[in-house]
């Protein structure tokens, strides 16, 4: 008898398996496809736990899904059937397969779980499987298309990627229409790779992080005129086209600057998976969309101070945040600086005691970094195990009257090290005249008053090695990220205030503001003071001007007598932070006012030359451009609908 009924359970087993159905539409996703939907019925017994998970390519084994979601996200799933929507997914240059599983409580396991410590699927039980839903047309379509400033101030980058490694070119112009595109200028592209092999550590070259990532298309625009809006598309006649983009060209001789600023923004991925993804980073890239469009043709560009996708080894998490940022980034160039959750591994090349560099990258050593962007410069460091060089680490430019700097704090930043003797090269000879202003990132900060412990060392060492040129050098902004908070700091020089006001002339020591609240949501608490120990809301210290805990971003404009940085909170879109900063040849009146601005500026500032009609002009437009987007209020916060979990908002470990 003990012979028949295991027979006879797999019997039934059989049979819920071919009862039950699962569909997933339409089989061939289209440009105008926002969404797939997913249906299934006659599921026995339906169980809470239930859930789709999704695989592409379809080939990935039933442990190796993407993500996945729950069942009971519809309101009919007690009766086993229902149907759930996802978003248009990012094309990952195969098609995607759904399968629905049962995963009985007593099965958890709390040994395979989540970022937040929620059990993970185990993917045993599986009960149905859809068609495939592929991706209509060429899957050589170009995709993720994003620009950046190259080396020269009549150049633009852009960077794309295909299924294939075929022939690939970039066609731009200064018209639109089909009858000028005739005259346009097609450039080759160069293409790069990279393979499991040469991730580092485990997810990202195991097979449950590693998908391939296709090939990346790079592409040079030459010889454009100043201050013009171009019109551009990639890819070929035989994979298929891009639709058309456009960007306004930089002018060396601007005299204002806009800029859009942020760190630690991540991605939005629209079913649970085995991190943490970020929300809150879709209402950041719909703000700094409005503010785009409302600048209508002034030229701006994007800053994204580390910890970019928050992939960790996932490497589909790439995609994800690359069709997501297209919409600003095929029209903005976007500018990007490693942080740890793009390098960090056990064996990385420099590793001082003090550091706490750990496993943040998840395997990647900053190689999807290296390939997936091209900065300007050519900072090259070798990740120690044979796999590709690592770039993008320290650069800077110019963009109107501003010199922008980036550094690596994931590399040795040390005096004497390659890193220190470019930026104190570069610092030197900036051409003040030209751009009275010097802005300087980097991913960990080197002033934070939240109980960031475990990084006090790092920042010894930043304010003994990095201080001392941003002081010397005259830099007037510091940004960092990391921290994912806002704090704006007074200009400290020799850990003393120059100024505490939010509207100064240039005092001789830079402003240091913390801008990591892009969108990743586990926040630091505020470290506590030894005179306040029961206070829940620890007090500013003195250094601190203003704290923020709003998700959101900061815009900088500038002009050659005024840099100003604002903050803007993602759950209104309205400024919460403001600081202005003025030239040291700014022209104020006896009682210490802007005679432009009516800004009442420090006790200590100096009267010298006018400040011309052009600046009211310029200065007047941009904010009138900008506050007007202000104007526009729309949803900012889209939440998943299906998950069970819930994630814990704690301080990164």
């Amino acid at each position: 008898m003990h012979l028949k009924t295991p027979l006879f359970l797999l019997f039934l087993a059989a049979g819920e398996a071919a009862a039950t159905t699962l569909t997933a539409t339409p089989a061939k996703l289209t440009q105008s496809d926002r969404e797939i939907k997913i249906r299934w019925s006659d599921l026995p017994e339906p169980d809470g736990l239930d859930h789709v998970a999704i695989y592409s390519p379809p080939s990935s084994s039933d442990r190796d899904f993407l993500g996945y979601i729950f069942l009971n996200g519809s309101a009919s799933w007690r009766s086993g059937r229902g149907e759930l929507s996802l978003p248009r997914l990012p094309n990952l240059r195969a098609p995607y397969q759904f399968r629905l599983f049962r995963w009985p409580a007593k099965e958890y396991s709390y040994h395979h779980v989540d970022h937040d410590g929620n059990p993970l699927p185990h993917g045993r039980h599986r009960v149905a499987v859809s068609g495939d839903v592929a991706f209509e047309g060429s899957a050589a379509r170009p995709e993720q298309v994003h620009l950046a400033f190259a080396d020269s101030v009549d150049e633009m980058r852009v960077m794309f990627v295909c299924a294939d490694a075929g022939k690939r070119s970039v066609r731009y112009g200064l018209g639109k229409e089909e009858e000028q595109e005739k005259g346009w200028t097609e450039v080759g592209t160069e293409v790069r790779t990279y393979e499991q092999k040469h991730m580092c550590d485990a997810p990202a070259n195991d097979s449950v992080g590693w998908r391939d990532p296709g090939f990346v298309f790079d592409g040079l625009m030459k010889g454009l005129e100043p201050g013009r809006r171009y019109f551009y598309k990639v890819g070929s006649d035989l994979g298929g086209w891009s639709e058309t983009y456009s960007f306004i060209s930089r002018e060396s001789e601007a005299n204002e600057t806009i800029a859009f600023l942020l760190g630690d923004m991540g991605t939005y991925v629209p079913y649970n998976t085995y991190i943490r993804t970020q929300d809150e980073s879709l209402s950041t890239v719909k703000w700094i969309l409005r503010d785009i469009k409302a600048l209508g043709d002034k030229p701006a560009f994007i800053s994204h101070i580390g910890d970019i996708s928050y992939a960790r080894g996932y490497a589909w998490v790439w995609d994800h945040f690359f069709s997501q940022i297209e919409p600003i980034a095929a029209s903005t160039p976007y500018h990007v600086c490693i942080g740890n959750h793009e390098y960090d591994w056990p064996s990385q090349p420099w590793k001082p005691s003090w550091s706490t560099y750990g496993k943040d990258g998840g395997g990647e050593c900053g190689i999807p970094y290296s390939v997936k962007f091209r900065m300007p410069g050519n900072s090259v460091l070798p990740t120690g195990n044979g796999a590709p060089d690592t770039h993008n680490l320290y650069y800077s430019f110019d963009s109107g009257v501003v010199h922008f700097v980036y550094m690596s704090t994931e590399t040795n930043f040390l005096q004497g090290s390659d890193q220190h003797n470019f930026l104190k090269a570069d610092l030197e000879k900036v051409n003040r005249s030209r751009t009275p202003f010097v802005v300087f990132q980097g991913h960990r900060p080197m002033y934070t008053s939240s109980d960031e412990t475990r990084d006090y060392s790092m920042r010894q060492q930043m304010v003994q090695h990095l201080e001392p040129l941003l002081v010397t050098y005259n830099v007037t902004l510091a940004l960092w990220g990391h921290v994912h908070r806002y704090e704006r700091f007074c200009p400290i020089k020799n850990l003393q205030c120059l100024n505490t006001s939010s509207s100064f002339v240039y005092p001789g020591a830079p402003v240091h503001v913390v801008i990591g609240m892009g969108g990743q949501d586990w926040q630091p608490i505020w470290q506590p003071r030894t005179d306040h120990p029961d206070v829940p809301i620890f007090p500013q210290p003195g250094i601190s001007m203003y704290r923020g805990g709003e998700f959101g971003y900061t815009k900088l404009l500038a002009t050659r007598e005024k840099l100003t940085l604002i903050y803007v909170g993602n759950h209104d879109g309205q400024i919460h932070d403001m600081v202005e900063i003025f030239s040291e040849e700014t022209s104020v009146d006896s009682s210490g006012t802007d005679a432009v601005a009516g800004t009442k500026l420090s006790s200590g500032a100096s009267t010298k030359r006018k400040i011309s009609p052009l600046y009211l002009e310029i200065g007047g437009s941009v904010m009138f451009a900008l506050m007007l987007g202000f104007a526009f209020g729309f949803l900012v916060r889209k939440k998943r609908e299906t998950a069970q979990w819930t994630p814990v908002k704690n301080e990164e470990t």
